[in-house]
């Protein structure tokens, strides 16, 4: 079955930009966003784009906010990436949970990645911005892991 994609926002593209640029700059820390950078799938060229890792039970993931983004295909078909926050770099593999393991790390996104649940909502996705909403998204929205290479 296809993803179905849900078109980004177009001010999405030069916020990026603005967040790449600041954290090249340090701004951010190790505690805010992070910047991914994976191989483009048809090019092989670096694509870089800003993520919000969150952590759970030791563990580092990623959520997709929006169905069929570029960087979740690239991140599928590359299966490694490097991720820069602070001023720690590191490779890292990237593995897709399947939904049921996604399902209790999406129910822990709205209280451990509080600034991703406007974008969500603000892409339709859900409306509340709940646990319960954030679940429900299992199999539709991907969950990454990071593992250190």
């Amino acid at each position: 079955m296809a993803e179905q994609r849900v078109r980004p926002p177009w001010w999405l593209k030069y916020v990026n930009k603005v967040f790449i640029g600041l954290s090249k700059l340090g701004v951010g820390g190790e505690k805010g966003p992070a910047i991914l950078t994976v191989a483009g799938r048809k090019t092989g060229k670096p694509r870089t784009t800003p993520v919000t890792p969150m952590t759970v039970d030791g563990a580092r993931y990623v959520v997709g906010g929006l169905p069929g983004a570029d960087w979740v295909a690239n991140a599928r078909a590359a299966g490694t990436a490097t991720l820069h926050q602070g001023r720690r770099t590191q490779q890292v593999r990237m593995t897709e949970m399947p939904a049921e393991q996604a399902r209790p790390l999406l129910r822990q996104f709205p209280t451990l990645v509080p600034t991703g649940v406007s974008f969500v909502r603000n892409a339709g996705l859900v409306t509340e911005g709940t646990p319960d909403e954030f679940e429900a998204l299992a199999g539709r929205l991907p969950v990454f892991r990071f593992d250190e290479i």
